[in-house]
């Protein structure tokens, strides 16, 4: 088992919890962690990686890569801390509350979960929340 987290940025974010968060989604949802690398960055780096993967001149909140097709989760992903604090102050809510349900939602990704239907989304956040439900921030 191997997941590696790194934060690019100079911003503080609780390293060993969201490594807790990511283990725990990814065996929850019947897998085992293989390979993993968490990325959290800023806007900069996660803008190219769109625009040069995926086609999109824009920075976005996480981009994941999904290397695996069985139960052993093999992957990348990586979350924009900016669009992480911004999203927090669209949704009214808090920067921590948001890394964790942008993280839970890259876990689900690395899992076999796409959000590119309506349906797809709507069961992707309905387990974003059960998971978030299941934290505690102290």
């Amino acid at each position: 088992m191997s997941l590696e987290l790194y934060n690019t940025t100079r911003r503080e974010i609780p390293q060993k919890k969201l490594e807790a968060v990511i283990e725990r989604v990814i065996e929850r949802e019947g897998s085992t962690v293989k390979s993993v690398v968490a990325v959290y960055c800023g806007d900069r780096l996660i803008h190219r990686i769109n625009r040069e993967f995926l086609g999109h001149d824009y920075p976005t909140d996480t981009i994941t890569f999904r290397y695996n097709c069985g139960k052993d989760v093999e992957g990348e992903f990586y979350v924009s801390l900016d669009m992480v604090a911004e999203n927090a102050r669209r949704f009214r809510t808090d920067f921590k509350s948001e890394l964790f349900r942008v993280t839970i939602h890259s876990a689900l990704h690395l899992t076999g979960y796409d959000d590119s239907s309506d349906d797809a989304k709507a069961s992707m956040k309905e387990k974003e929340d059960c998971y978030l439900a299941q934290l505690s921030f102290q």
